[in-house]
């Protein structure tokens, strides 16, 4: 639903964030973050600044359903704020653009409180955003599965249950790291097609996955689905998902069980959690499926889904290479996803959906897929708080409003050294890869260089 919180006219009294195209007084994410080695706790992206939940509530800024918000985001996770529910995360949400806002009734007496409110998001260390009791990755996207499947199976990519039903498989929860972690490239066995047996070695194809990652808050009973037409109600935001792969290790150990050591050494995620209300203004109808698909078994097809089901958003991935940055060149777009990515049923028969995803705290998951496209130009308007006189929302920055730009430095194309560029809604930083020579046979190891932008 659309409401004051999206209006493009609304600023806020913390300069930094008026005309910041990652987190303006309308987006607000959700996050996890500490200063100075201090414990961690929950605040809100605003600008350069970060928002502390614990002492606005020590202030008692927050009443009913946004004190019970607040409270449950302000510890060391935001389980508690996912497990929630929608009603208590809109009241925060809310209330929070009240406390931000430069003509707010109470802003004289809340901006004599900065001190203790905001903090300096270049002083702080982001932490992962909740406890991951599971995560569920799925095969969305038609010309990835497409495109994976003939790495397999040249002849037959598709097999004839992908475009009846979501395609995913449980992937480890313990390996996922928070954006900027190092990475060291993992040991496995590898055979070509050349080499009469497999060795055992550092991966020769270590490789990214642009997704988009889909929290899961309130749960449900054991053998009790979840119905299309409830799903929304169990989203507690989005993120950023990079899922690691070792493609030699995965070609030799998939069949015919699928993926284990190639891609569960380490998945990265953005910081910040943006809220579905956040991303409420870029809703869209679901891709039409073509007239020769099949259509989607009832219990997978609801109207309100169809309807609004997708974000008109893009994600990018861009490369930056040591020859790059020592010429002083950008870096250098290597996929942006389609404009519609579907949230509410895997939309896995969409001709143009994106790479798959899915990062979970509890029950189920569901998320989108991946595919390069040529950049769009012009602008579609997406809500009447989004002029398309407004030039600030026709800018490329502006529209991935839920996106990230991740920057991946390599010393060669598939295996990558990473760092972030500039400070953005999903994502502040990626990951560093080690090269072979900087490896020892004694497997991986995660070192955190987390950095807050």
């Amino acid at each position: 639903m659309i409401d004051e919180t999206h209006s493009t006219t609304r600023r806020s009294w913390v300069a930094s964030a008026n005309g910041h195209a990652d987190f303006p007084i309308q987006n607000l994410p959700l996050g996890i973050f500490s200063v100075s080695g201090g414990p961690a706790s929950g605040g809100v992206a605003i600008g350069d600044e970060i928002f502390d939940l614990a002492a606005a509530l020590e202030l008692g800024l927050f009443e009913g359903l946004a004190a019970r918000a607040a409270e449950a985001a302000s510890g060391g996770t935001l389980n508690p704020l996912f497990a929630l529910g929608r009603e208590p995360r809109v009241a925060l949400r809310r209330r929070i653009g009240e406390i931000l806002d430069a003509d707010g009734r109470e802003r004289a007496r809340i901006e004599a409180l900065r001190s203790r409110l905001l903090h300096r998001a270049a002083d702080c260390r982001l932490e992962l955003p909740g406890a991951i009791g599971d995560y569920t990755d799925f095969f969305a996207g038609i010309q990835h599965a497409t495109n994976a499947g003939k790495l397999f199976r040249p002849d037959n990519p598709l097999l004839p249950n992908y475009k009846y039903l979501p395609i995913g498989y449980h992937g480890r929860a313990s390996s996922i790291a928070v954006s900027g972690a190092t990475l060291r490239r993992p040991n496995g066995q590898r055979k070509s097609s050349t080499e009469a047996v497999p060795s055992f070695a550092p991966s020769r194809s270590l490789d990214y996955e642009l997704e988009l990652g889909v929290w899961i808050g309130p749960g449900n009973e054991l053998g009790r689905p979840i119905a299309i037409a409830d799903a929304p109600n169990h989203v507690a935001g989005f993120c950023l998902l990079n899922d690691w792969s070792a493609r030699d290790i995965q070609g030799w150990e998939a069949q015919p069980l699928g993926p284990f050591l190639g891609k569960s050494f380490l998945t990265t995620i953005s910081p910040w959690v943006i809220t579905p209300e956040a991303l409420a203004p870029f809703r869209t109808a679901q891709a039409s499926r073509p007239a020769s698909d099949p259509a989607p078994l009832p219990y997978l097809l609801h109207a309100a889904d169809q309807a609004e089901g997708a974000f008109d958003i893009d994600l990018e991935v861009l490369l930056l290479t040591p020859g790059l940055k020592a010429k002083g060149l950008p870096a250098q777009r290597l996929a942006i996803t389609t404009r519609a990515i579907s949230t509410g049923r895997l939309r896995n028969s969409s001709p143009t959906t994106a790479a798959a995803a899915a990062t979970c705290v509890q029950a189920i998951c569901s998320a989108p897929g991946r595919s390069p496209r040529p950049p769009r130009t012009g602008w579609e308007a997406c809500s009447s708080y989004r002029p398309a006189a407004d030039a600030r929302w026709r800018s490329p920055r502006a529209r991935r409003a839920a996106s990230s730009r991740m920057v991946i430095p390599s010393s060669c194309a598939r295996a990558a050294a990473g760092r972030g560029l500039p400070a953005s809604a999903l994502a502040n930083a990626t990951e560093r890869s080690l090269r072979p020579s900087e490896l020892s046979s004694a497997g991986h190891r995660h070192q955190s260089e987390t950095r807050c932008l």
